[in-house]
């Protein structure tokens, strides 16, 4: 008689790994994505998903573009790394390209948004400190956010993400969105910068006002200050602009501008963009990164700023679709309390907490998330098409109609 050999235990599965041995600081949905293309991503289990929210606005061009896959499969074959010891081919033209689109004439290229917000606050200070060592102060929006490091963290005016990691970086100041009372109050001789985003993110999709950005440009340059956009997740071609402080009417100029999400397309990189009188004060040095500014992202991020140059129109017609459509769906929903956003960067505010909507939306294949609770937000691939829109709203329509209703 054969001896029979012991079962092969099964292998344990991704989600099984994770819980073992990942920090356990994400709330992950029940889904392990697999690949993706276009506007599509598939699940392990080859199920399909209508992508609307991008790696959180990171995918600006979908999945697998094949100019940027040739892009990158061309770079990897010839220099993925060289530090900043030395020039690689790409990062000055990148540069190049971002001060002609920006307005601003020098750029700092690192990993991430948080990373390049942090250069910013150390720009601040250092120019603030060069005039007056009481200089310190940053005024920021409350529900801003801003990044997760010690200074970004220090001026996002939201206490859920503050209070674990207590006493921050001292010298934050927060001030309501578009009070323009309240942030003529704040401004002072101590003020070193003064930080927006154009549209808050993470703060619930809430636009800033002409006349608020105005007046804080006003402030600025009367206290000697800097004036600091964030446009990691609101600018780079999201609003049908290169960046969102250029829907303003008049444009309002900063003296330094961070970005970062859909620049490289997945690849990470952030950049801060300074004005001449800002980025003088960072002198050699001062600040540095390992990774930013590689050959392998800024060559993928040129590849995109030659797309999207010619993609702007259409993220602004798509978007002004997007817009409308969710507009009717808001006259027939009366759980939806208001629509606001700009170009593909759209929120829809419920009356009721939206997480039950976004797992309902998962199981019927559509990629949402809810930030501040109560915002739906979507953040597509700009190469979305009015048919993919209407596919997007007739299925939130299905599911709309049992938001806040009991479960049965």
């Amino acid at each position: 008689m054969a001896s029979s050999s012991p079962a092969t235990p099964p292998a344990p599965s991704v989600v099984d790994l994770e819980r073992e041995f990942v920090l356990q600081n994400y709330a992950r949905y029940p889904v392990v994505l697999h690949r993706g293309k276009g506007c599509f991503v598939y699940d392990t289990a080859g199920k399909r998903y209508l992508d609307l929210i991008a790696g959180i606005g990171v995918n600006a061009l979908g999945h697998a573009h094949p100019r940027i896959v040739k892009a990158i499969r061309d770079q990897a074959g010839l220099l993925l790394h060289t530090s900043n010891l030395y020039y690689n081919e790409y990062q000055g033209p990148l540069a190049e390209r971002l001060a002609k689109a920006s307005g601003l004439q020098r750029a700092f290229f690192c990993n991430s948004g948080t990373e390049a917000m942090e250069g910013a606050l150390k720009m601040a200070r250092a120019h603030g400190r060069s005039i007056s060592p009481e200089k310190i102060e940053f005024i920021a929006l409350q529900n801003s956010f801003h990044g997760r490091t010690f200074g970004s963290l220090s001026i996002t005016g939201q206490e859920k993400y503050r209070t674990p990691f207590e006493p921050l970086v001292p010298g934050a100041r927060f001030v309501p969105i578009n009070d323009v009372a309240a942030l003529e109050q704040m401004a002072g001789d101590r003020t070193a910068a003064i930080v927006i985003e154009w549209v808050q993110g993470e703060g619930g999709i809430n636009p800033i006002s002409s006349e608020y950005a105005r007046k804080a440009r006003e402030l600025a340059d009367r206290y000697n200050a800097l004036l600091i956009f964030d446009e990691i997740q609101c600018g780079v071609g999201r609003p049908g602009t290169y960046f969102a402080y250029q829907t303003g009417d008049p444009i309002v100029p900063p003296d330094v501008m961070v970005a970062a999400k859909p620049l490289a397309c997945g690849i990470p990189l952030g950049v801060i963009m300074a004005n001449e009188k800002a980025a003088a004060a960072i002198a050699s040095g001062m600040h540095g990164s390992t990774f930013g500014g590689g050959p392998l992202a800024c060559r993928v991020a040129l590849e995109f700023m030659d797309i999207l140059e010619e993609m702007l129109p259409h993220i602004r017609a798509v978007g002004a679709y997007f817009r409308m459509k969710l507009d009717e769906l808001s006259r027939r929903h009366h759980v939806i309390r208001e629509v606001r956003g700009h170009g593909l960067m759209l929120g829809v505010e419920l009356e009721v907490p939206g997480k039950q909507l976004v797992l309902d939306a998962l199981a019927a294949g559509l990629l949402i998330n809810v930030t501040h609770d109560k915002v739906v937000r979507f953040l597509p691939p700009y190469i979305i098409t009015e048919v993919l829109v209407d596919r997007a709203c007739a299925t939130l329509g299905k599911l709309l109609k049992n938001v806040g209703k009991p479960a049965q």
